[in-house]
C-alpha cells in the first residue's frame, strides 16, 4: 500500500481532524512516513492550486475546501442547518460569550431550541450563569468553518470577512426564520 494514498484516503474519509499518531495506528504505517507523507500531500495540493487543502490544525489534519471554493460547493451540497439555526450560530459567534438570555431578546423564542441543535451539533457550549446559559463556540464550530483559530477576535474578523453585506450576523431576524 502506497503511504501517500493511504494517508490521503484516510484524511478524505474521516469527519473530524486526525493526528499522525491515530493515521499510523490504523494504517500501520510509521509515524516518520505519515509524517513526510502529509508534507509531501499539502506541498502537491498547494502546488496545483486544488480547492481542497489539507490543514494543520493544531498537532492534527483535516482536508477540507479552501474558502473561496465553499460558495460553489454550498449549491451541491446539502445544508446541514437551516438558514435560521445558521443565523443563531453566527449571532452567537460573533458576539461571544453571549447570555442566552440576551440572545432570546434578539432571536427571539426560537432560540433555545435553536441552541439545543447547535450543543448538540458541538458547535455551541453553554455554561450556567445564573438562571442562563453563557454561550461561546467551540473547537469544532471553527475546524468545520476552516477559521483557523479559535479566539473570539479571529473568529469576528473571520465572519466580518464572509458575511454579505445584506446580511449582517447582528441584525435582527426575519418574520419568514
Amino acid at each position: 500500500m502506497d503511504p501517500k494514498g493511504a494517508v490521503e484516503a484516510a484524511l478524505f474519509s474521516s469527519a473530524g481532524n486526525l493526528r499522525i499518531s491515530d493515521i499510523a495506528a490504523k494504517t500501520g504505517i510509521p509515524e516518520e512516513e505519515v509524517r513526510l507523507a502529509l508534507l509531501d500531500l499539502r506541498r502537491e495540493y498547494d502546488e496545483r492550486g486544488s480547492a481542497i487543502v489539507i490543514a494543520k490544525i493544531g498537532t492534527e489534519y483535516r482536508m477540507m475546501l479552501r474558502p473561496e471554493y465553499s460558495d460553489c460547493a454550498g449549491t451541491f451540497a446539502k445544508a446541514e442547518m437551516a438558514p435560521g439555526v445558521m443565523r443563531t450560530l453566527s449571532t452567537i459567534a460573533y458576539n461571544q460569550p453571549v447570555l442566552q438570555s440576551e440572545l432570546f431578546k434578539t432571536r427571539g423564542p426560537r432560540t433555545y431550541d435553536d441552541v439545543h441543535k447547535l450543543v448538540e451539533l458541538g458547535f455551541v457550549s453553554g455554561k450556567r450563569s445564573g438562571q442562563t446559559l453563557e454561550l461561546t463556540t467551540t473547537k469544532k464550530f471553527s475546524e468545520y468553518f476552516g477559521i483557523g483559530s479559535t479566539r473570539k477576535a479571529d473568529i469576528r474578523a473571520w465572519i466580518e470577512a464572509h458575511a454579505s453585506p445584506a446580511q449582517e450576523p447582528s441584525q435582527e431576524p426575519s418574520a419568514e426564520e
